[in-house]
């Protein structure tokens, strides 16, 4: 086995980094959909589905997160992989914010091409860190 250590520090630092971004754009979410809900005539039954999707998203951004660096500090494949799956869930929920919620402000393109960024990054780097565990 090698001594050396396979887990990724630059997947590591980019899910802190992460973490900290995503209780931002969780916060922004929700504050400009009450502003939404305030100031546009948002239909009730539009409101509670931007709303248990924002907390879905949430949900699965915790099991993304805690997957993903368990995954890259026990240099273990399993939950990497899994956590590369849940990205896939998140990535579709930040596209309903970014073009299918009610109404879209420019700070909801703004915060979700971020979001979607750095999913990318992250997965890109989780790919690698796999390769590398698997190898």
């Amino acid at each position: 086995n090698n001594s050396y250590q396979l887990s990724s520090v630059p997947l590591q630092i980019l899910f802190y980094v992460n973490g900290i971004y995503y209780i931002f754009y969780f916060l922004a979410t929700l504050a400009m959909i009450v502003y939404k809900s305030e100031v546009f005539s948002y239909p009730d039954d539009f409101l509670a589905p931007d709303l248990a999707s924002l907390f879905i998203m949430a949900i699965l951004e915790v099991l993304r997160l805690y997957l993903g660096s368990k995954g890259n500090l026990t240099e273990e494949e399993a939950p990497l992989g899994l956590s590369l799956l849940i990205t896939v869930g998140s990535v579709i929920l930040s596209v309903y914010f970014l073009v299918w919620q009610t109404y879209v402000l420019k700070a909801d393109v703004i915060i979700n091409a971020v979001l979607l960024f750095t999913y990318g990054l992250e997965s890109v780097l989780k790919v690698v860190a796999i390769a590398a565990f698997v190898s």
